[in-house]
């Protein structure tokens, strides 16, 4: 047996079906209740709807208000909200094939069509001018004019989103067309967008001086130029705030530096400590103790020199230990400075001018024998 459905109608009578078993509830929505009697005539129910039953702790008593967080700071900029109307939520229009070729009998029919669309828009015949425009646009969906021109007529009948979408349509196909900066200006302004406004508004008198434009974007500047300065303060504000982050950031890497120097230091005794002290002036050297991890290594390494071998794969660590080695290397291995001091020297691969390697012991070759 045939059916009358086609395989999309099909596809979405699925998704339904699912969506019914997954929420059985929402077959108590009124737009539904046609479903409703289909599952009751075949001896089904459905279950009732909870969202209007309260739970037991909505009775208790009313819990004090909590007063709402102050709103951000655009809405303590006062603007004219004079004209701004509604958005239209219709679905959007038809707008022809973006790929179609005309052939030259469609663009001929296509500009028959547009005096007769023009003249039913004098006589304001709105929505007859809308039907024209339109089938000029199946014919030949590659006219940018057309596209504006049925955006002024969704202005008079105070669709500015629709008008929009057609002016992003013509703009994709002519991006300098002042008619479609021009009425998508009016459409913004409608909307409450301001700053959107006064752009299109001002390239289209730039373009094509037109009166009317220039008139619609006097009544948007002021508003345009409140948010536009009050963005640049915002900007400026994020950038301060940055910068003292940034600041803070440096201080205390500068701090944790001179703290790690005064933790593995001592008062000097020799010229080689004084030339140490020295070497932590070192921009070089400074800048290294900067980081976080270098002055916690340096710690570490002080407090015991056998962690050292724990940095060994950390190229940044091991660079400074060996500036610091090489440096020092001809002053008993950095020797005398406390924590820090005398690391080198007693480290393999780091000894001091003054050391003495060790002596191989003889291998015990003996032990455990007779």
């Amino acid at each position: 047996m045939s059916h009358p459905f086609k395989k999309e109608q099909l596809i979405e009578l699925k998704f339904f079906t699912e969506m019914c078993i997954k929420d059985p509830e929402v077959l108590n929505l009124p737009e539904l209740s046609f479903m409703k009697d289909f599952v009751k005539h075949f001896g089904g129910t459905v279950p009732k709807s909870r969202k209007n039953e309260k739970k037991p702790e909505e009775f208790k008593a009313s819990e004090p208000v909590v007063e709402s967080e102050p709103e951000t700071e655009d809405s303590d900029i006062e603007l004219d909200m004079t004209g701004v109307i509604e958005p239209d939520t219709d679905a959007p229009q038809k707008m022809g094939d973006p790929t179609a070729v005309p052939t030259e009998e469609e663009i001929s029919e296509s500009k028959e069509k547009w005096p007769e669309a023009v003249s039913a828009y004098a006589e304001k015949d709105f929505e007859k001018a809308i039907q024209l425009y339109t089938e000029a646009i199946i014919l030949n969906p590659q006219k940018a004019l057309l596209f504006a021109k049925r955006g002024q007529v969704y202005l008079n009948l105070n669709k500015p989103n629709a008008c929009i979408r057609d002016c992003n349509r013509a703009l994709e196909l002519n991006p300098d067309s002042p008619a479609a900066h021009r009425f998508r200006g009016r459409a913004y302004q409608l909307l409450g967008k301001w700053e959107e406004a006064a752009s299109d508004l001002r390239f289209a008198c730039q373009v094509d001086f037109d009166e009317l434009a220039q008139e619609w974007l006097k009544e948007v500047t002021p508003n345009a130029r409140k948010l536009e300065e009050h963005r640049r303060k915002k900007e400026r504000k994020a950038s301060e705030k940055k910068d003292r982050e940034r600041q803070e950031r440096l201080k205390k890497a500068q701090e944790a530096c001179s703290k790690a120097r005064d933790d593995n230091t001592r008062t000097p005794q020799t010229n080689s400590d004084g030339d140490f002290y020295q070497f932590l002036n070192d921009p070089d050297v400074l800048q290294s103790f900067q980081d976080p991890e270098v002055a916690e290594a340096f710690k570490d390494i002080s407090s015991n020199p056998a962690n050292m071998f724990k940095y060994q794969n950390n190229p940044k660590i091991m660079s400074l230990i060996t500036k610091v080695a090489s440096k020092f290397g001809g002053a008993g291995g950095m020797g005398g400075m406390g924590g820090f001091p005398g690391m080198m020297g007693g480290m393999p691969g780091f000894p001091g001018a003054g050391a003495t390697p060790p002596k191989p012991s003889a291998p015990n070759d003996d032990v455990g024998l007779d």
